[in-house]
């Protein structure tokens, strides 16, 4: 209720919205992607939580959204309330996707083939891929999850990056009726899906922490299937992996231009872990822009926007990691200073006040970087769990080669060399 009442029901209408759009876009389309409607829960296992939750209960209420307080669901898990929003929906993004692709045939999709840059053209923009290919258009729509051009638009000062874990455990637990996500920290979401030989697959993500932030992260899997076991003693563990987001410091996603300076760019990002509506809500305010309409909810998402910035305290940690993670050398350093380090594990070393990371595998062979991000120049963080070189600045990440993989970095990490 930041924005106050009209511009959160605005908000609210704006998902509820988007939830149909993609009903109707699937039942005209003819797509399978397992849609199905269904409840979804905000629970609590803490008792200082309650009264919070009822309180998301009147706003929701008097904002004209269905939603009702519950002391019960149908977890197996000990809960102490939990708000309901009825008749949400559940589906699967992978074969949405592709049935969105399949319905477009006139429609030319290129794959690899990254883009590194956007100029400005007397009739419009020329995108620069890193093949060295050029592209024309009058209109750009930057949808690159991080936006990867830094200025104009500072998008690197109004969003960081947060990264959560995921599992698939095979169950033969009966299929939940509801989608569930708890309301105090560390953040765990529930859900399951169909399989194809009759058995469910329960979904069980969170543990989510800023990315590059440093700690010890090799037992996040671990809680999450602790808390699978919990709900099905005996289901199997298939499948494990992470996703990031992007996190605007407002909580609010930026829809709309991408700066005042660059007429017929258009963004989406910052989705803060709501992309499957959020993504709806973008297409159709920008493709109304294009069009030369308004969406009755673009004000609400100005991507243009700075301010109020109410969470100061993340904006403060943000900069004062950016200032203080800057280091500009590169580094050979005597494979003898490496002994250290154990096989799995990489370090940060500092020789001569100069700092090189490097990775040991299985194996013994050492790979070595220059741990400082190739996006602004700050210094990477370690990742023991997914064993890789993160950025604790804007949520760049790279594997121990060094090899960029998640924006904004458009570039890999420098090698250097070990004697």
């Amino acid at each position: 209720m930041s924005l106050g009442k009209e511009k959160a029901k605005q908000y609210l209408e704006a998902n509820e919205e988007a939830i149909k759009n993609i009903e109707e876009i699937i039942q005209k389309e003819q797509i399978e992607c397992e849609f199905k409607r269904k409840d979804a829960y905000v629970f609590t296992q803490k008792q200082d939580e309650i009264p919070k939750i009822k309180k998301e209960v009147e706003v929701v209420q008097s904002l004209g959204l269905p939603a009702e307080f519950v002391e019960n669901t149908e977890l197996p898990l000990k809960i102490l309330g939990a708000i309901k929003f009825p008749n949400q929906a559940q589906f699967n993004p992978c074969k949405y996707t592709q049935g969105l692709i399949e319905a477009m045939p006139n429609v030319q999709i290129y794959e690899n083939t990254k883009v590194i840059d956007l100029k400005t053209e007397e009739n419009g923009y020329e995108i620069i891929t890193e093949n060295e290919n050029k592209i024309n258009a009058k209109y750009v729509v930057i949808a690159t999850h991080y936006p990867i051009i830094n200025i104009p638009g500072y998008y690197f000062l109004k969003m960081y990056q947060s990264l959560s874990y995921v599992i698939g455990a095979e169950t033969s637990k009966q299929e939940l009726d509801g989608m569930y996500i708890n309301s105090e920290e560390p953040t765990i979401s529930l859900r399951t899906t169909s399989l194809e030989d009759g058995k469910n697959l329960l979904i069980v993500a969170g543990m989510d922490h800023k990315t590059g932030e440093k700690k010890d992260l090799s037992e996040e899997y671990e809680k999450l299937i602790k808390i699978a076991k919990q709900i099905d003693p005996d289901c199997k563990i298939k499948y494990k992996w992470c996703t990031e987001d992007c996190i605007p410091l407002d909580k609010i996603p930026y829809i709309g231009e991408f700066s005042n300076l660059m007429p017929n760019v258009y963004v989406g990002t910052g989705y803060k872990k709501w992309g499957m509506t959020s993504s709806n809500i973008a297409a159709n305010i920008i493709v109304d822009k294009i069009m030369g309409k308004e969406s009755p909810y673009q004000e609400v998402f100005t991507s243009t926007r700075l301010k109020p910035i109410k969470n100061y305290e993340e904006m403060g940690n943000m900069i004062k990691e950016v200032v203080k993670s800057l280091i500009i050398e590169k580094l050979k350093i005597p494979k003898k200073e490496l002994e250290n380090i154990k096989k799995g594990e990489a370090k940060v070393i500092e020789i001569n006040n100069k700092k090189v990371g490097v990775y040991k595998d299985e194996k013994e062979n050492l790979y070595a970087v220059k741990p400082v991000c190739s996006h602004l120049g700050c210094e990477l963080s370690w990742n023991n769990l997914e064993k890789t070189w993160d950025c604790p600045c804007h949520g760049s990440r790279f594997t121990f080669e060094g090899k960029s993989i998640y924006d904004p970095s458009i570039q890999d990490l420098d090698i250097i060399e070990l004697e």
